[in-house]
């Protein structure tokens, strides 16, 4: 069976990023690390790093590999929780470490990386066969910058 593996190139520090991504979400853990011995597009034997990682199950590799292209909003790693306390818990700790708030529950971490951090039941929300309930709370969610729980909630109900 075939396994996915989001690949993350950095230009630098991938090491401190995975460090702080595995601290911060639940389950989540750093594998093998590998530094390659062979002259690269990227740098001498030595200057290429990669660092194989879970966060909550899913599978990455980070890549320090000098610079390239830069994170942009064309890819971003959403994370799904179920309470309030954890999208705060979560959203303060990528803040705390140089993070950026933006639009509807995204934010950018230190190192440009996108991140969503909604709760689980948002999806179910924006998919209620009642189509005035899903759009209710939409607007509400697309006012938002971190998401709260509540505010959708009581969209939704009206």
């Amino acid at each position: 069976m075939p396994k996915v593996v989001s690949n993350l190139w950095f230009a630098e520090e991938a090491r401190e990023a995975v460090e702080f991504y595995v601290s911060v979400i639940p389950d989540s853990m750093i594998g093998r690390t590998t530094i390659l011995q062979a002259e690269t597009p990227s740098g001498p034997p030595g200057s290429v790093e990669l660092i194989e990682f879970t966060l909550a199950d899913q599978a990455f590799l980070a890549m320090k590999a000098g610079p390239l292209d830069s994170f942009n909003h064309s890819f971003s790693i959403a994370i799904l929780v179920e309470s309030q306390a954890e999208i705060d818990r979560i959203w303060e700790a990528f803040l705390a470490n140089g993070g950026t708030p933006e639009a509807c529950g995204w934010l950018k971490d230190r190192w440009g990386l996108s991140w969503q951090i909604v709760p689980r039941m948002l999806s179910e929300m924006i998919a209620d066969s009642n189509r005035e309930r899903a759009r209710r709370v939409t607007e509400v969610m697309l006012g938002m910058v971190k998401i709260d729980v509540a505010a959708l909630e009581k969209a939704f109900n009206g």
